[in-house]
């Protein structure tokens, strides 16, 4: 299946590290500043509204940009979960938390699959193409 350069990839719950890496080159390709955001926060002015100058307003627009281009890469359910998010960085993070839990979290889930790939054997009578192929792939694609 092609993809396309100039529109976001798409992501409903599945394969999660896959888009997140796609997502993040598309943005930073678009422009630099628009993943400064997320990574960052936004801009948040010190002056009120009727005092922004033109930089001003450029800067807070950054931040719906980013917006606009992760929340179109999402599906419904995606967005229904993070859609009451007001920044990038709190939709990003928000993501991120959802599909790969916390540091704990991921710690265990290496900390298993390691010890899953040291226990990892082959079963007598098992052919060796399904061995590399469904057992061993798997372990080494979570």
């Amino acid at each position: 299946m092609a993809h396309s350069i100039d529109k976001s990839p798409y992501f409903n719950d599945e394969h999660y590290a896959y888009w997140k890496n796609r997502l993040m080159f598309f943005i930073k390709a678009k422009d630099i500043h628009l993943w400064d955001i997320i990574e960052d926060g936004p801009f948040v002015p010190t002056k009120s509204k009727l005092e922004w100058n033109t930089n001003d307003r450029k800067k807070m627009e950054l931040n719906y940009k980013a917006l606009h281009i992760i929340f179109c890469a999402l599906g419904p359910d995606e967005y229904a979960r993070v859609s009451s998010c007001e920044s990038a960085k709190e939709v990003w993070e928000k993501l991120e938390l959802i599909h790969e839990g916390t540091n704990d979290v991921k710690e265990a889930k290496i900390g298993l699959l390691n010890l899953e790939y040291e226990k990892f054997k082959m079963e007598p009578n098992e052919c060796w193409d399904i061995v590399c192929t469904s057992r061993h792939s798997g372990i080494i694609k979570q």
